[in-house]
Formats: C-alpha cells, structure tokens, sequence
C-alpha cells in the first residue's frame, strides 16, 4: 500500500472537499481516513489516502494538487506517509 497524508488549509468556501476528492476519483486514489474542520471560517482538512491503484505518479499528484489548491484558494500539501510521521516524530 503506497499511503500518503494530503492537507488542506485555507478559507472556507463551497466546494472545496467535492473538487479535492472529484480529483482524487478521477485518478484512482482511495480515501481510507478523512477529517474536516472548519474553524473561525478556515477550513482545515487532512486525508489519508491509498495510491496504490492509481496509474498517476506521486510527483504529478502533488503537482496536481498544488495546482487545484492554487485555483480553489486553498494551499493542499501531499507527502508520503513515512516522510509525514518522521517530520512529526519528536
């Protein structure tokens, strides 16, 4: 299983999780964990997700995303999970 932590942080509008996880469908990527908060009108999400049957790439992936959060005015961040829990392991 190829696991990776997506991120989403910016101010809250319509449509932010149907456009993230519309891309996330178009490409094969399975959502196994989600969590949303919206706090003071900023939207916080954070993903756990399988790449493992996607024919996409994780660099266009990350690109891609980076792209979407650029058009929707949110910044998304995705990281491979290992890389993820070393960064915030302390």
């Amino acid at each position: 299983m190829k696991k990776c932590v997506i991120t989403v942080v910016g101010k809250d509008t319509v449509g932010i999780i149907a456009k993230v996880c519309t891309y996330l469908a178009k490409t094969e990527i399975n959502i196994l964990d989600i969590s949303q908060t919206i706090v003071s009108g900023y939207f916080n999400m954070m993903m756990i997700v399988d790449l493992s049957n996607s024919n996409t790439g994780f660099d266009e992936v990350v690109t891609a995303l980076e792209n979407l959060g650029k058009e929707i005015g949110v910044v998304i961040k995705c990281q491979r999970e290992e890389i993820f829990d070393m960064m915030h392991r302390i």
